[in-house]
């Protein structure tokens, strides 16, 4: 219905919609890189200066900007405002296609692009966490629900951004989906899993087990209660939540072996997620022997999030899917969007 509504006065009023496009860019790079200064982004718009006041001076009136010595930003009503716009705008500019091409590429269900770079921008991060946030409440039934949570920068700022509006009708427990001490704390998935049970005002359980373990340790491990029970609340979750990493740099973070770090360079290995490293064919070239869940038991979660965004994380994106189940939902933004449908085509 609405991009009907578009269509039409695109093609009755085109100067009308001229105009809504300016003020959507205006506003976006606002909310992007706020506070910034009339100049700044006359540059980055690639605009006059005396231009660009003539529109802010415009939605200041309409109390969606303010101004201060430090540059402009939006106003709580200017957030609102952007976000409906946003929203809108997805549909006339061709996001909607793009995230219909890339779930068609992927064979997945459903992919969701924000606008951005959440490399160059870092309100973009909080955008992939708002559309996480809304995601899960599209997708999860009312009553109990398990959430299986991975670590990781990117997990971290999903739950940031999550809020106890989650829980309406819902009993959320978190679950950490894999060990992972040895990693820095605030990023470890036990860290995450509190955070977001206490951000929506569900419940969490820990799983304190290292993030590598050898053979000989993993057995006794896996009988202990705390260990088992946690375990067997992971098989029973109705979503996953996880990242997807740069192979190189997730290997340096993980303070792995230089025996292992030689093996993943000689492999090509472009990726990372629940400790697999993927080549670009997708291929598994390396695994951490990790207590948790496994690559092969996302085929028996109802549901699959993966949250990853940033240009230069587009080749790691792309060899990850190559194994994700159908029913993941890719959230990413226009910067890793963009490279991945570079000469694709479908």
């Amino acid at each position: 219905m609405q991009q009907n509504v578009l269509s039409i006065i695109e093609k009755v009023a085109p100067d009308i919609m001229e105009t809504l496009r300016e003020r959507y860019q205006i506003l976006r790079n606002i909310y992007l890189l706020g506070p910034v200064g009339r100049r700044v982004l006359a540059g980055k718009m690639n605009v006059t200066e005396r231009v660009l006041r003539t529109e802010t001076d415009f939605l200041k009136k309409q109390n969606i900007i303010k101004t201060s010595k430090v540059g402009m930003e939006l106003t709580v009503t200017g957030e609102d405002v952007y976000h409906e716009l946003d929203q809108m705008m997805g549909q006339l500019l061709g996001m909607r296609e793009k995230e219909k091409e890339l779930a068609t590429y992927f064979q997945i269900e459903h992919c969701i692009i924000v606008s951005g770079d959440s490399e160059e921008q870092r309100k973009v991060m909080e955008e992939l966490g708002h559309a996480t946030s809304e995601s899960l409440d599209f997708l999860l039934p009312s009553g109990d629900n398990i959430i299986a949570v991975m670590g990781g920068t990117t997990m971290a700022k999903v739950a940031d951004q999550m809020t106890k509006a989650l829980s309406n009708d819902r009993h959320l427990i978190f679950v950490p989906a894999r060990g992972g001490i040895g990693e820095a704390v605030n990023i470890q998935a036990n860290t995450i899993s509190s955070q977001m049970a206490e951000n929506t005002g569900g419940e969490n359980r820990v799983l304190y087990v290292p993030e590598q373990v050898s053979e000989e340790t993993y057995k006794p491990l896996l009988q202990e209660p705390a260990v088992f029970n946690t375990l067997k609340m992971v098989t029973m979750a109705k979503c996953v939540l996880h990242s997807i990493g740069d192979a190189k740099l997730m290997a340096e973070r993980r303070g792995m072996s230089e025996e292992a770090l030689a093996l993943i360079k000689e492999q090509a290995a472009v990726g990372e997620a629940f400790g697999y490293f993927f080549n670009k064919a997708g291929e598994v070239v390396y695994k951490i022997p990790r207590i948790g869940l496994q690559l092969k038991d996302l085929a028996k979660i109802p549901c699959v999030l993966a949250i990853a965004g940033g240009r230069s994380k587009a080749t790691a994106i792309e060899a990850y899917m190559k194994n994700a189940p159908s029913q993941t939902w890719l959230i990413t933004d226009e910067g890793a969007a963009n490279q991945i449908l570079k000469g694709v085509t479908l």
